[in-house]
């Protein structure tokens, strides 16, 4: 009889008798590691020697295996998560350490030197934008090396979305007019939380709304911006968003259940509040839309009530003089069949 497969010793080579093993065992680090990049070196390493089983017999225990690496990085990778982590396994802190700016850490990570940050501040001043977005714009160095200094200096994990992929599950919760709007994917459900992918975190209101809309907390990892238009374009498609607004709102919250699978239903009166903030939001886009669109009518409108005014007059074959009437007629005219049309527009339900 075949010897049943481990995937921690046949694959990973772990000896470690007791299970389940801890974040650092699993990633084969050295107890309280605290350096992000050497953590996601090694889980690089171990993803990449995993995915070699994942077209074979054991495709399932390799894509199980592949998310309790990634849980254990992103955990390993980000501040607070892993002070509390590190407590339960008996660490001991003896003081907070102070947290690097993205300034003090492309130096130290030789990522640029004093002279390319120096360029990026100048440009990040000049332009209105962040600092690692002025990093990328100038080409200073990879996107992908800037965006994972830029999360150690917000203290929260980077992904390599083309490595963690995107869970289907949930992408089938998300509104893809949401996703769209704000360049966000659900990556996976970890200890209760759902990691929502994005290059910059995301405001406290959209976690907010989200939480709301799924039942489920909602936690930013940062990915690159083509790393998220990638995924954003293959999962929420242009198509996907625009048949959202032509359902209109109530269809746009349906589209994202408060309880889901894998995600725990709310109790008392959090279905309601949940259904009506999601058709809040919805219903705000959908003004937003409307509003648009009256402001486009009005300006036919205006047009048309102008030229209609200029044919008529021209049709009576009015005096010379009567022109001098022409434009402000053509105005009233025009202004009133706008200011109808716009009207019509923006109240319409």
């Amino acid at each position: 009889m075949p010897t049943q497969l481990d995937v921690y010793r046949d694959w990973l080579k772990i000896e470690e008798a007791k299970r389940p093993l801890n974040h650092y065992q699993l990633l084969k680090l050295k107890k309280f590691e605290d350096d992000p990049v050497r953590i996601r070196h090694h889980y690089k390493q171990l993803n990449a020697h995993v995915r070699k089983y994942q077209a074979g017999e054991f495709a399932r225990q390799s894509q199980e295996l592949l998310n309790e690496l990634a849980r254990a990085m992103l955990c390993l990778t980000d501040a607070g998560r892993k002070g509390d982590y590190d407590a339960t396994l008996g660490r001991v802190q003896t003081g907070k350490a102070g947290q690097r700016t993205i300034e003090q850490l492309v130096i130290a990570r030789k990522v640029v030197d004093q002279a390319g940050l120096d360029k990026a501040k100048s440009f990040a001043d000049a332009v209105g934008v962040g600092l690692e977005d002025a990093l990328v714009q100038q080409k200073l160095a990879k996107p992908e090396i800037i965006w994972q200094v830029y999360a150690e200096s917000r203290g929260l994990p980077y992904v390599d979305l083309a490595e963690t992929g995107v869970d289907p599950e949930w992408v089938a919760q998300v509104p893809a007019v949401l996703a769209r709007q704000h360049s966000c994917v659900p990556v996976m459900l970890d200890d209760g939380q759902l990691l929502m992918a994005s290059p910059h975190p995301l405001k406290p209101d959209v976690e907010d709304d989200l939480r709301l809309r799924l039942g489920v907390p909602v936690r930013s990892v940062l990915c690159t911006a083509t790393g998220v238009n990638a995924a954003i374009e293959r999962f929420f498609t242009k198509e996907a968003a625009a048949a959202e607004l032509a359902a209109g709102p109530k269809k746009v919250a349906a589209a994202a259940p408060a309880a889901g699978k894998g995600a725990p239903a709310t109790k008392g009166a959090a279905p309601a509040k949940a259904a009506a903030k999601a058709e809040a939001a919805e219903s705000t886009m959908t003004r937003e839309e409307r509003m648009s669109q009256a402001r486009k009518v009005a300006l036919v409108a205006f047009n048309f009530g102008a030229a209609m005014t200029i044919l008529y007059l021209e049709a009576i074959k009015s005096p010379p003089m009567s022109w001098f009437l022409a434009i402000p007629a053509a105005i009233m005219v025009g202004g009133t069949a706008a200011g109808l049309g716009f009207m019509v527009i923006s109240k319409k339900k």
